[in-house]
């Protein structure tokens, strides 16, 4: 697969400096955090879906680069973002029109969770590096087939995990696999409970929606209001509720630390039945078992973040908080950046950023310095598959209500037909994943 136009022009601009005596940054062409690129050196930028993450993430690429198309099934979406990004941007309802421009180079997904696989899987066919939102699937079977169809190819892929740039979450990591803990042994993730609600009213399509695109692999369904846009993440024909949701960033730091893979999961939740409305599991609770031993909780009661617990000590961390006494002892004896060990492609001269907003600085900044270097971001394709499937585990573990024994080499349930039939879904014609 041919690079895009965007880093052609990088090997020629980083082939004269050479030639030119100039020395590179230690990562390629690294454009330092505090200015924007030049003119010459912007990539163009396309971006799908843009609710809310999709314009955040949206803002944070143009330092780097030009927006210059945008994609959305809802008209007044696409035209409002249109108008936030001036109105240079050309709008497309169907993004594989907008793919087929060649002044794009990358591509940014903030499309629903059901739509990420085939939209990564088109965009890195039509040669453009790739920051797809979390969570990277929908299913445990699309995360192979996004191996085989993604992970060969030599685009540049970053999951929007961003809690792997964030300092707090980043530093916890590198203290708990640096044994400032001792031996870790157990580590609790609480989210939020999943909201309640419906049965909600269909109504007609509203004229600016195209509802069959929006449904895309999923059932075809009348629509309803609160199907679409943010809600989507409380229906499990779409996404996985706060499992996929804030799962896929704690679950995703926590397996970081925990360097190894599930062997078993258990599960209990209880789900609503409610005709039309929100359908993912309430009151839940599991434990997963890693082949290294240690014992993941995920509960949706308690306060909210990851608390990773050692033969040493033990250490909590969130959005805002890095607590414990192994962190006071951080005083006496730091663990400076540079010897940071779990992700080797750092850029140290990027600042240090902590808090969504600013840490997405910092994790969009990582993407660009990978497309300049054609280095592994540090939330890559296999591990951020790796870390959403375990929230996919927990979800089947749920609804099977009992425990499931799992191969993480064969990516399947050990003897048991019954989940395994848990790790993909009927996929509506015309829309299939390939």
């Amino acid at each position: 697969m041919v690079r895009s136009d965007t880093s052609r022009r990088q090997f020629i601009g980083q082939s004269t400096l050479l030639a030119a005596g100039m020395p590179l940054l230690k990562h390629g062409l690294q454009p330092s955090m505090e200015r924007p690129r030049a003119r010459v050196e912007r990539a163009g930028v396309a971006s799908i879906g843009m609710r809310y993450q999709g314009s955040v993430i949206t803002e944070k690429a143009r330092l780097y680069g030009d927006i210059v198309a945008i994609a959305d099934v809802d008209r007044h979406v696409r035209e409002q973002a249109r108008a936030s990004f001036g109105s240079t941007p050309r709008i497309y309802e169907n993004y594989r029109d907008m793919l087929q421009d060649k002044a794009i180079d990358v591509v940014l997904i903030g499309a629903p969770d059901h739509w990420h696989t085939q939209m990564l899987i088109d965009a890195v066919a039509a040669g453009k590096d790739v920051y797809c939102e979390k969570p990277l699937t929908l299913t445990i079977d699309e995360g192979k087939i996004l191996r085989d169809k993604v992970g060969q190819s030599d685009q540049v892929v970053q999951v929007g995990t961003w809690q792997r740039s964030d300092t707090q979450f980043r530093r916890a990591v590198e203290m708990v696999r640096q044994g400032r803990i001792g031996k870790l042994r157990k580590v609790t993730c609480n989210t939020d409970k999943n909201p309640r609600g419906g049965p909600f009213k269909p109504a007609p399509v509203p004229p600016h929606i195209n509802w069959n695109l929006w449904q895309g692999q999923t059932p075809d369904v009348p629509y309803t209001p609160e199907r679409c846009h943010y809600t989507f993440r409380w229906w499990q024909e779409y996404s996985g509720g706060k499992m996929t949701d804030w799962g896929a960033h704690h679950i995703d730091i926590a397996q970081w630390a925990i360097d190894s893979l599930p062997v078993r999961i258990e599960g209990q939740g209880k789900f609503p039945n409610v005709a039309n409305g929100y359908n993912v599991a309430t009151d839940f609770s599991a434990t997963i078992r890693y082949a290294n031993g240690v014992e993941l909780q995920v509960a949706d009661v308690g306060r909210r973040g990851i608390l990773f617990e050692g033969d040493a000590g033990r250490i909590f961390v969130n959005r805002g908080t890095l607590a414990g006494a192994p962190v006071e002892a951080l005083q006496d004896n730091p663990l400076p950046r540079e010897a940071f060990t779990c992700y080797a492609h750092d850029n140290d001269e990027r600042p240090e950023r902590s808090g969504k907003l600013d840490a997405i600085i910092n994790h969009m900044g990582n993407f660009f310095d990978c497309i300049d270097s054609r280095q592994q971001p540090i939330s890559d394709l296999e591990s951020q598959h790796r870390s959403v499937s375990t929230c996919h585990l927990v979800n089947i573990a749920l609804r099977m209500n009992r425990p499931l024994t799992w191969d993480p080499q064969r990516e399947q349930f050990i003897d048991d037909p019954q989940a395994n039939g848990h790790l993909k879904r009927e996929q509506r014609q015309g829309f299939e994943i390939g």
